[in-house]
């Protein structure tokens, strides 16, 4: 039944052409992806003398130790022959703007001070000889990084010329320096012998520098005495100067005051009376009229009070009388009904309309009794107040001239006063400008005299430190004798050439030792594309041949599974063995072992089919989006170009559980490095990948087949 149903399976492709030519020409998508990739990109530096760059040369030369430097016309000497680039030499102009028509890559621009730049390496401020490297980013990003590469290269050769030439001046001149080191020999024997004489007359100064230093102490302490005087009465005269400046600056004040003092005693001793009895009479006059206010309410009190004791007596006695009557009435046979019918027939006034009455009976009488007592105490108590200014005024006078006169004898003094301190006012500025005077000389005097001091002991410790250094001298200058002599006789020896220009200006050299070379980007790139290639190629393959239907009911879930991987495998490993063929005999990919090439090249497609095929015999269209999200996370994260640890951490975690990390390994062991037991261990993790896959497969069948089984028997 197993072979029946793949059997099937193939004949269902080989009769239906709609099936079996995608089939075929699915086979052929690894060449596509990987040959064709390969071959674009096999080897594009071999033809960067096609890539267009202009060169721009401003440099006007400069001159050095009489020497013509022309370093931008030595470099686009060495660019003329250079293969590097499609160098195209053109003025400023036309460069720039066939930059930005796209026309060139770049720009490399000689500035006109490129050679005067070279010439200041002894000067205070150094000027770095600069090139100007403009590349179009936007043209071709890759070009401009390939061009920075270069430009490198360039400045390094620029580098060298420049020291070179600083090498050849420098040892032009180490001849000269010989003829002026034995110069400088006999001069440094004249040198000893004049240090001897010079070492016995800083003796002789070191001695009178000693006496002068100690006079100097004594004159400096007596100095400094009289300087602390003058001080103090500089600060004094100062004192004084600003007391007499202040009070004489206050006197027109004062004066001042005491006439507005004297003014102010004559105008209160002529209103003060007048003021105190004025102000006496209005309290009176209010206090009578409060007085007059309580004498009302009195007597309204009063009149109220009368009225209410008659009305109630009033009222008692009317009472007293009716009970009476009525009494007397009931006692002489009349009923008690009638009785007081008769007393309630005419009601009997209230106590308020009583009072009422009585009150403004009493009013008249009362009033008019008021009256007469409040005018006559009003005229007692305003009465009294006639004349009280000038009872006031009499008693005041005596003190008031008193201190009038006073006053004036202030005013007197004043005067006097301020005439005395205008003349010793004048006198102190003398004084204190005399005592400044005086200080300011012994201040610089004192400062004068310390600096004799110090200078003094520096000279005599300066003298003692010049008789040791004479005797130093004498002895360097015998020993700087001979060793100019010395120095002389090996600066003649110096021979340079041209050899020894180039490796002062380049001492180091680049020994670029490789291991497990890779000769070209193709072969770099092979496993990454070929593993890209190999993927798609199961993808597309899962399009074009139906991975769920079956050309025949299947006997189990492994059948199931068997018919179609069986199958897909078969495409797969053609689809390797085309891209090896295309790769190995048509590219000239050299491997390091064809024979594990093409059987790693046949697992790992047989990798990439079990995988497709779990996902879409599971998921079907939506397994095929999950290949896709699959294969963008493998093409990121397998270190097919850069390396893992410049992509970011998040997308590194994901690189160990991809299968495309493990087949770029296995190619790069197999093509590169030639680290076959890494291949195998690659291997091992790939089949391990390719046995989940189909177990995935198996297990989705065979529930699958027993679904549709269970589903017949139900019916």
């Amino acid at each position: 039944m197993k072979n029946i149903l793949l059997k099937e399976e193939l004949l269902t492709i080989f009769k239906n052409k709609k099936v079996l030519i995608p089939i075929i020409a699915v086979m052929f998508v690894p060449v596509l992806y990987a040959a064709m990739f390969l071959w674009a990109f096999w080897d594009p530096y071999a033809k960067l003398d096609e890539l267009p760059v202009a060169v721009v040369n401003q440099d006007v030369g400069a001159t050095l130790d009489g020497d013509h430097l022309k370093l931008g016309d030595d470099l686009v000497s060495k660019l003329k022959k250079s293969k590097d680039f499609g160098f195209e030499f053109v003025d400023k102009k036309d460069g720039y703007k066939k930059l930005k028509d796209q026309k060139y890559y770049m720009v490399i621009e000689i500035p006109k001070d490129f050679s005067k730049n070279a010439t200041t390496l002894m000067d205070k401020n150094p000027k770095k000889l600069e090139l100007i490297y403009t590349p179009n980013e936007s043209f071709n990003f890759l070009s401009a990084q390939i061009g920075g590469t270069a430009a490198e290269k360039i400045k390094t050769a620029v580098a060298e010329k420049v020291t070179e030439t600083y090498a050849e001046t420098i040892f032009s001149k180490v001849t000269e320096l010989a003829d002026g080191i034995v110069k400088a020999s006999d001069g440094a024997g004249q040198l000893s012998d004049g240090s001897v004489d010079l070492n016995k007359g800083s003796e002789d100064l070191n001695n009178g520098l000693a006496t002068l230093a100690e006079k100097s102490v004594e004159f400096n302490n007596g100095v400094k005495t009289a300087n602390s005087g003058s001080k103090a009465l500089a600060s004094g005269t100062t004192e004084l100067k600003e007391g007499l400046a202040n009070a004489d600056a206050n006197m027109p004040k004062l004066i001042a005051g005491t006439n507005q003092v004297a003014t102010g005693a004559a105008q209160l001793k002529t209103e003060l009376p007048t003021a105190i009895a004025q102000g006496m009479q209005k309290e009176l006059t209010g206090s009578v009229g409060e007085l007059n206010k309580g004498i009302d309410q009195f007597e309204t009190q009063l009149t109220k009070g009368l009225a209410a004791q008659i009305a109630d007596q009033t009222i008692t006695e009317q009472t007293e009388k009716m009970k009476k009557l009525a009494n007397a009435l009931i006692a002489n046979g009349v009923s008690p009904q009638l009785v007081n019918a008769i007393m309630t027939a005419e009601p009997a006034p209230t106590k308020d309309v009583v009072q009422a009455g009585i009150e403004a009976k009493l009013t008249p009488g009362i009033d008019a009794g008021f009256k007469q007592f409040k005018t006559g105490v009003n005229e007692k108590l305003l009465g009294a107040t006639n004349g009280l200014d000038q009872k006031i005024k009499s008693q005041t006078d005596p003190y008031f001239n008193q201190l009038l006169a006073g006053i004036d004898q202030i005013n007197s003094g004043q005067k006097e006063l301020q005439s005395g301190i205008g003349a010793l006012s004048s006198g102190s500025v003398k004084l204190n400008d005399g005592t400044n005077t005086l200080s300011s000389g012994l201040n610089q005097l004192a400062d004068g005299s310390d600096q004799l001091a110090a200078g003094t002991g520096q000279l005599a410790d300066g003298s003692e430190q010049l008789k040791d250094g004479t005797t130093k001298l004498s002895d360097g200058a015998k020993e700087l004798a001979d060793k100019l002599a010395d120095g002389a006789k090996e600066a003649s020896n110096v021979h340079a050439d041209k050899n020894t220009f180039n490796m002062m200006a380049a001492p180091v050299k680049l020994d670029n030792a490789k291991i497990n070379h890779v000769p070209n980007y193709g072969t770099g790139f092979a496993p990454y594309f070929i593993s890209l290639g190999l993927f798609v190629g199961a993808l597309l393959l899962s399009i074009v041949f139906p991975l769920r239907d079956t050309a025949a009911t299947p006997s189990s879930g492994f059948n199931w599974f068997l018919s179609k991987y069986s199958i897909m495998a078969g495409v797969g490993i053609i689809q390797a063995l085309l891209a090896d063929v295309i790769l190995l005999g048509g590219l000239g990919l050299d491997v390091q072992s064809v024979p594990k090439f093409i059987l790693f090249s046949i697992i790992t497609s047989l990798t990439f089919v079990a995988l497709i095929q779990l996902l879409v015999s599971v998921f079907a269209d939506a397994g095929r989006f999950i290949a896709i999200v699959i294969l963008i996370f493998q093409l990121t994260t397998s270190a097919g170009t850069f390396p893992l640890e410049l992509i970011p951490n998040f997308l590194q975690h994901f690189n160990a559980f991809l299968p495309m990390t493990y087949s770029v390994h296995g190619f790069k062991a197999v093509i590169s490095s030639g680290d076959f037991g890494f291949m195998w261990q690659n291997v091992t993790i790939l089949l391990g990948f390719l046995v989940a896959f189909a177990l995935g497969t198996i297990g989705y069948f065979t529930l699958r087949h027993k679904h549709q089984n269970n589903h017949l028997v139900s019916e």
